[in-house]
């Protein structure tokens, strides 16, 4: 979102703001809900110990990895801009 005078209105720092919440919450619910997912047979079960470990940190670094990656595919989403109310036309007259 650029404006042609270089400073951006309130309108579109509010914008941001609610688009930067947005995507730090969801990326933090996927992340507990794969860690949940996957290192819960660890927690739940009596697992070996390496068996417990391996889920753990697979988890671990599972939401981790997706929570950087919804927070950057939202806010990239963002910078483009809106979509078209109807795929594939342009032109609110078509």
């Amino acid at each position: 979102m650029e404006n042609s005078g270089g400073r951006r209105t309130q309108a579109e720092r509010d914008a941001i703001t609610v688009e930067t919440g947005y995507a730090l919450c969801s990326a933090a619910v996927l992340a507990a809900l794969v860690f949940g997912a996957v290192s819960g047979p660890a927690l739940l079960f009596d697992l070996p110990a390496g068996a417990e470990d391996l889920l753990v940190m697979a988890g671990c670094g599972l939401a981790v990895m997706l929570f950087f990656v919804r927070v950057v595919s939202v806010l990239v989403r963002f910078q483009r801009g809106p979509q078209p109310s109807q795929p594939g036309r342009t032109n609110p007259d078509s």
